[in-house]
């Protein structure tokens, strides 16, 4: 999800053997509470504060990592993660396999209700998904389920999932993804996104916690909810209060006075480490699969294909020139005083079939910089520099640092004379607008995964039909992603999966900058907070 996401993506593709390709990872915890249980909890409410957006809470109407943050504590899952790991297990459902290459059956567990009082039966596991396709939101997540041909419901407790290409093992977890919250039909539209304030009013919610009051972007109230069914422990805490702040700055100030328990997304690099040596907090950090890069638009960015001079050998010399001028851990050091570390290819190094594609064939070959080579490619495709790129950011939603990260790709461009950058921010709710309507030739997008594989940071980007939309399509590359998405073998798969990389970084369609980290600031009586490789902040253990 990007810090992410929208659109469309995943092709109607089937996995190999997750358990071969799956990132596990144990995530860090302040404090040693037994969470199992609920063990070490109070009735005490905590407030947590964050400079995330809400673009919806309409699972069909957003793919962002401010709004499933929402939705993973309101909503069930037929499949979550148990805290500390990535590996998906029922939720609420009672088992979960695959009937025959095609069919995954879930069972649910029996009496389930939503907060309203309605019955939660497989007719709304139906509806949720069926609402996802037919939406098919630009600002959804209904890519991930490309691969959904129809869902069945044999009797209230029973799901059928049929898949269009068999043995689609990251199936179990799409269904844990932003795609899959479970909705109540009697309160959500089939066709159309539902108002934010109708889903609170209907208290349409069986997740850990209903929300008992809303302001969007400025503050949700959350209660435990009693009747809570799933696998996850019930909430530790008595309750708890997210407020929204728009400037990081301020965000610091109130975790480090007390004025709130918890700090999560986004504060400075800078503050991170300055909070480290405060004694009031303590710094949490967890594996965060997020990465930070460009887009290039391939109609508009000069000599695209919808330019009045289209040259796709221009168009393809200015890309690679500015993979030869990044210096990515330039950026990691001085920006985020290596919070990131530098990304060389497409899938974070820590996941099976990663490579390091962009450092070979870019810059010196040893991840830095070669402005001889950039102005060579320039030249030899008839270049006159400099060339000027017009580059645009977003100052709100990736974190307070991402104008002094574009400042300086801004300046590694244009240092040797070869690049003129014209740099502009635009905040988010109108950027994810403008992004897909083809108004930013070259643009700053970050990703948040749905899941701990391989596929979640190439399907959704790669294929002819891809979030980004960003006009990208090799054949090539298509038929790489179904074959890994079918792959069984695992040293095959990682293979296929190390080409995809490879033909990518020969077009460029983006240019990977960093990888990151899940962190989050707890005051000193705070326990329980887990940052795992479900990449899901949940509330529900944190407690005093």
């Amino acid at each position: 999800m990007t810090l992410h996401n929208s659109g469309r993506g995943r092709l109607g593709l089937a996995l190999g053997a997750l358990g071969v390709s799956a990132l596990v990872l144990a995530g860090c915890s302040a404090g040693d509470g037994d969470n199992s249980s609920g063990g070490g909890s109070s009735t005490d409410p905590l407030v947590i504060g964050t400079t995330d957006k809400i673009t919806s809470i309409d699972p069909a109407g957003s793919y962002d990592n401010g709004s499933f943050a929402v939705m993973t504590q309101i909503y069930p899952f037929l499949m979550n993660s148990q805290y500390g790991t990535s590996e998906v297990t029922p939720d609420i459902a009672e088992s979960a396999e695959f009937t025959s290459p095609t069919e995954y059956t879930v069972k649910l567990k029996s009496g389930l209700k939503f907060a309203n009082g309605h019955d939660l039966t497989s007719s709304d596991v139906k509806f949720s998904f069926d609402r996802q396709v037919a939406i098919n939101d630009p600002n959804g997540p209904a890519s991930l389920l490309g691969n959904l041909d129809s869902v069945a419901t044999p009797d209230d407790t029973t799901v059928v999932f049929t898949l269009k290409n068999g043995n689609d093992q990251v199936w179990p977890q799409i269904l844990s993804s932003p795609a899959a919250p479970i909705v109540d039909e009697e309160v959500f539209s089939a066709t159309a996104v539902t108002p934010d304030d109708t889903i609170v009013d209907g208290k349409a919610f069986a997740g850990q916690y209903t929300i008992e009051s809303y302001k969007p972007n400025e503050l949700i109230s959350y209660a435990p909810y009693a009747d809570y069914a799933g696998s996850l422990p019930k909430a530790a805490n008595g309750g708890i209060s997210t407020k929204y702040y728009a400037d990081s700055s301020n965000l610091k100030l109130d975790v480090q006075s007390g004025a709130i328990d918890v700090a999560y997304r986004s504060l400075s690099a800078t503050d991170v480490a300055d909070l480290q040596k405060d004694d009031a907090v303590k710094v949490v950090d967890g594996p965060g699969g997020e990465i930070r890069y460009i887009v290039f638009n391939f109609d508009t960015m000069p000599y695209g294909t919808k330019t009045a001079d289209a040259d796709p050998a221009k168009s393809l010399a200015i890309r690679q020139a500015a993979a030869d001028l990044v210096d990515r851990q330039a950026i990691a050091t001085d920006v985020y005083k290596d919070t990131y570390s530098p990304l060389y290819s497409y899938v974070p190094q820590g996941l099976a079939g990663a490579n390091e594609a962009l450092k070979d064939m870019y810059g010196d070959g040893n991840g830095k910089p070669d402005a001889a080579k950039a102005k060579a490619t320039l030249e030899a495709a008839g270049l006159t520099t400099p060339v000027t790129l017009n580059l645009q950011y977003n100052g709100d939603h990736y974190g307070p640092s991402s104008g002094d990260e574009y400042a300086a790709v801004k300046a590694q461009l244009e240092a040797d004379g070869l690049f003129t950058v014209n740099l502009a921010q635009t905040e988010w709710v109108q950027y994810t607008k403008d992004r897909k309507a083809d108004a930013y030739p070259a643009y700053q997008l970050g990703w948040f995964p749905d899941y701990s594989d391989a596929d979640n940071y190439l399907t959704p980007f790669f294929s002819k039909d891809n979030f980004l939309l960003n006009h990208y399509d090799n054949a090539e590359v298509q038929k790489l992603l179904v074959d890994q998405a079918t792959q069984t073998d695992k040293t095959t798969r990682e293979q296929e999966i190390g080409q995809i990389q490879d033909k990518v970084a020969a077009d460029l369609s983006t240019l990977p900058l960093l990888q990151g980290k899940q962190v989050a600031i707890v005051g000193s009586s705070v326990e329980g907070a887990v940052l795992d490789g479900s990449f899901k902040f949940r509330y529900a253990p944190l407690h005093k």
